[in-house]
């Protein structure tokens, strides 16, 4: 199946589980309930997501002041702001799904594992202060214009 059948899959889909749920706990605990549950866990969620997105950027800034490329702390992020879509996406399946995404070690075991899986390679370079040698080589020199 191509990407956007699968997006189109999920766009259908997502909303028509989180209905089914929303009425179904609604029909437990009531209607009233049910809403302030789904507003509390929007709350907490944008609360816990501004914590955990602090802790990665203190992280990112930490490894780069080491010389190197915070791609890891980089890759949280975006799993951080798709976290927080799914929080603010009224319903309690796509709350489950950002609350495992605000986990951090759950967060990094499933970006270890995407790398793993996919063509994706992070690459860990040594002391910045130290020059790295290439194949090429920079030619100085001036130049003038003849059309003049």
């Amino acid at each position: 199946m191509s990407p956007v059948g699968i997006l189109f899959l999920l766009f259908l889909l997502v909303p028509l589980v989180e209905i089914y749920f929303l009425i179904k706990v609604g029909n437990i605990i009531g209607a009233v309930p049910t809403i302030a549950l789904v507003v509390f866990t929007a709350l907490l969620g944008a609360m816990l997501l501004r914590f955990q997105g602090w802790a990665t950027l203190m992280r990112s800034r930490q490894v780069m002041e080491q010389g190197q490329l915070p791609a890891l702390e980089m890759l949280e992020g975006v799993l951080l702001v798709f976290a927080g879509a799914l929080l603010l996406t009224p319903g309690f399946v796509t709350d489950a799904i950002g609350f495992v995404f605000l986990v951090p070690p759950l967060r990094q075991a499933l970006i270890r594992w995407f790398l793993r899986k996919s063509e994706f390679r992070v690459q860990q370079f040594g002391d910045s202060s130290q020059p790295r040698r290439s194949g090429r080589h920079t030619i100085e020199g001036e130049y003038h214009r003849d059309d003049e």
